[in-house]
């Protein structure tokens, strides 16, 4: 008995630290978890970081989606691109210290503002060919309106 209120005792906070009954029910449908932790940051998207050593390495550190990005409506459609890249560092553990304590180093290569993975949509970048094709589609006979 002794081992089991720990267990629903931790229970009991997670489920009302997002917000009772409809907050835990709106956060299961978006993210299928409920998860409690030390909040580390935030990012100038409004992406919450939150890290719990009690969780298995890899699932220690994760990330809550704000519900709009770059005027897109991100609510029902997250994406893993819609982390910046010094954050992407901190949550893979490529380094200890977040980004809200320890900026980054200015590089060239990082965008100031940071896109969405646009692939599959209308938006992608289809590159055109500049040679010949070696097969052509065959283009069926016209028959004649006379005969």
């Amino acid at each position: 008995m002794a081992d089991i209120l720990p267990v629903l005792r931790r229970g009991w906070t997670q489920f009302w630290s997002h917000g009772g009954i409809q907050g835990a029910f709106w956060k299961l449908l978006r993210t299928s978890e409920l998860k409690t932790g030390k909040y580390v940051g935030e990012d100038k998207y409004g992406n919450k970081y939150y890290e719990d050593k009690r969780y298995f390495f890899g699932r220690h550190r994760w990330v809550e989606y704000t519900s709009e990005m770059n005027g897109k409506n991100t609510f029902w459609e997250v994406d893993g691109s819609m982390v910046p890249p010094e954050w992407h560092c901190w949550l893979h553990c490529t380094t200890e210290n977040p980004p809200s304590t320890h900026p980054p180093v200015d590089r060239k290569f990082i965008w100031k503002t940071h896109q969405f993975n646009v692939s599959g949509t209308p938006e992608q970048y289809v590159p055109y060919s500049t040679t010949r094709k070696k097969i052509h589609e065959w283009v069926p006979p016209q028959t004649s309106a006379n005969e």
